[in-house]
């Protein structure tokens, strides 16, 4: 079975969704917050310059409750 991608640095407001996405953990915690991102066609052509904090200011959704399960799930 293929090793999941690690992200290398701590998940901030800063990182890029393309980054995130790499890693399975990360995009079924990011399902579960329900970002709209994740089945828009458009943000499929933005992925490498949304940052997930920008994104969780535009639709409203916990941006520290998301950072910190993501950082305790998606293992370095």
């Amino acid at each position: 079975m293929a090793k999941e991608p690690a992200i290398k640095n701590k998940i901030t407001e800063d990182t890029a969704l393309v980054k995130i996405l790499e890693n399975s953990k990360a995009s079924k915690i990011l399902a579960k917050y329900n970002l709209p991102c994740l089945g828009c066609p458009i943000a499929v052509f933005e992925m490498e310059s949304l940052k997930i904090g920008k994104v969780c200011e535009m639709y409203n959704i916990n941006l520290e409750s998301l950072l910190e399960e993501l950082n305790k799930n998606v293992k370095k």
